[in-house]
């Protein structure tokens, strides 16, 4: 852009003043290959690789009550975060934290439950006729449990 001055070329192309020069000497100094637009890295993680798996391995092995969470069993992202601060010290956002989740490989999902003991034949009728019909009626007809002795 010759005939223009540092400043206007800044204007022109929405840079500061200060990156027109280092254009210009990055451009003096290597030609075109200067002008290579390189990835940037952005922050710097605040956990080493080695505390990621650490953290992977607590969450994939162990509840947050065995870690010092009081009747907690499940993990959540607030929960992973608290651990986090309290044994490496940095502080993330649930967003942070569902990221690092991601980086390991693993993500955040609600946990569902499934009785050890339940029995299959009134799971299916209770889905199969009973929960329809509480839909359609909006009543629920209550039947005691029958205790054998």
């Amino acid at each position: 852009m010759q005939g223009y001055t540092k400043g206007e070329i800044a204007t022109i192309i929405g840079r500061s003043k200060k990156t027109i020069y280092n254009y210009i000497h990055a451009y003096a100094q290597r030609g075109l290959d200067g002008l290579e637009m390189k990835y940037s890295p952005g922050a710097p993680r605040r956990l080493t690789p080695e505390q990621e798996k650490e953290l992977a391995l607590i969450i994939e092995h162990q509840l947050p009550v065995d870690v010092g969470f009081e009747a907690k069993y499940n993990w959540t992202l607030a929960i992973i975060a608290e651990l986090i601060q309290q044994k490496w010290g940095p502080t993330y956002t649930l967003r942070g934290t569902s990221d690092i989740l991601h980086r390991l490989g693993l993500s955040y999902t609600k946990p569902t439950y499934t009785l050890a003991n339940a029995d299959e034949e009134k799971q299916k009728e209770f889905v199969e006729i009973t929960f329809p019909e509480v839909k359609k009626t909006g009543r629920w007809e209550h039947r005691p449990c029958p205790l054998s002795r």
